[in-house]
């Protein structure tokens, strides 16, 4: 005789997600903290982008246009793709999330590389997918190692570029190799969460590879170089046949209105984000230099193309001792050993006064310790 449960029971594959765990704004006994956790923009917002949220305020009463037709038709115009290819959603989170529950289920796989975005295998497991991770290389991604995870099973591939938490970039002509290895019933996801902060000559196709190809989805957010982290504007754009299908699960309404005129009045403003790049590109640049510097105490920076820096601690100082100091000095980052980087820590660029602190706390602790 079967027993009934004395509760609902949890499916197997969710009690096996690890949660996602953000990044800190507050230090350990509650005090305020200078965030430097989860990359978001150390200029804020565009003002633009507040006035049209704070003009929205006399619509609370309706639903947002559950098309979002506005928001699509400015971002077509502005990268000159298709609105009917774009698909929206809660960050490009919710775009990722789509992509898992519309192309792969229960014992499909789904390939990402070690030490990428935390929500790939939290989107893996949430459909009853088998995560399958591919090797890096010296913490980049390793299009070979992906290739050689690939089997018949395998219906998605997600690839961050640039790669968080590493920073690490892929470039063009890896990304082309990778979508044309695969097969073509393999759906290729590129992240671009990070790439308003490239330069022009490191774009790597891959808003042209969805364009053209089948089997490639581009996502985006405006959480990062546009300053909307709050609002939550994530977007994506492929093939009409992927969008159609990621549609059906899609939810309805998945930001405000506030939040829609926001993202579209923060896409106009060309010389924020030009500003934001230029401060990102010249003290990134600073920071890993100071950082280089002090190489034979065991920190090292992993290259980075994004607007934080991963720095490892492979010497007497260990990334633990480094993230406490710097809690207790007010500076909030991201300790990784839930993520296998127990010897790392994300550093998000802030200000130059947030980076000059930042260094002096790390230049006191590698004397402490050595």
């Amino acid at each position: 005789m079967t027993q009934t449960p004395n509760a609902p029971v949890a499916k197997p594959w969710i009690l096996g997600i690890a949660p996602y765990i953000p990044g800190r704004a507050t230090s350990e006994d509650g005090r305020p903290v200078i965030k430097l956790s989860s990359n978001e923009n150390p200029f804020g917002t565009p003002e633009a982008a507040r006035a049209a949220y704070r003009d929205a305020a006399g619509e609370l009463e309706r639903y947002p246009d559950a098309a979002a037709a506005d928001l699509r038709d400015a971002l077509a115009a502005h990268y000159g793709i298709e609105a009917d290819r774009i698909i929206y959603g809660t960050g490009s989170d919710e775009v990722l999330h789509l992509a898992a529950g519309t192309f792969a289920g229960v014992g499909d796989e789904i390939v990402f590389v070690r030490y990428g975005f935390a929500v790939y295998e939290i989107a893996t497991r949430r459909v009853g997918a088998v995560p399958v991770v591919a090797p890096d290389a010296d913490y980049a991604t390793d299009v070979d190692a992906i290739l050689a995870a690939v089997t018949e099973r395998t219906r998605v591939v997600f690839v961050a570029n640039p790669n968080n938490p590493t920073g690490t970039y892929t470039p063009r002509g890896e990304i082309a190799r990778l979508h044309a290895a695969l097969p073509r019933d393999v759906l290729l996801v590129i992240d671009q969460a990070y790439t308003e902060y490239l330069e022009p000559e490191d774009d790597d196709g891959a808003l042209e590879l969805a364009r053209t190809q089948p089997n490639v989805l581009v996502t985006r957010t405006f959480s990062k170089i546009f300053g909307l982290a709050a609002e939550r504007v994530g977007w994506g754009y492929g093939a009409a046949e992927l969008i159609r299908a990621m549609h059906r699960i899609r939810a309805p309404f998945s930001f405000g209105i506030g939040a829609q005129r926001a993202a579209i009045a923060a896409l106009g403003d060309d010389a924020f984000v030009r500003h934001s790049r230029e401060h990102n590109r010249q003290w990134r640049a600073w920071f890993a230099d100071q950082i280089a510097a002090m190489g034979n105490a065991g920190l090292r920076a992993v290259p980075s193309k994004a607007n934080f820096v991963l720095v490892l601690f492979e010497g007497a100082l260990t990334a633990e001792v480094a993230y406490h100091a710097l809690m207790a000095a007010g500076y909030a980052t991201r300790w990784l050993p839930g993520q296998g980087l127990p010897h790392g820590l994300r550093i998000t660029i802030g200000s130059e006064a947030d980076m000059r602190a930042v260094l002096g706390v790390l230049r006191a602790e590698v004397e402490k310790a050595g």
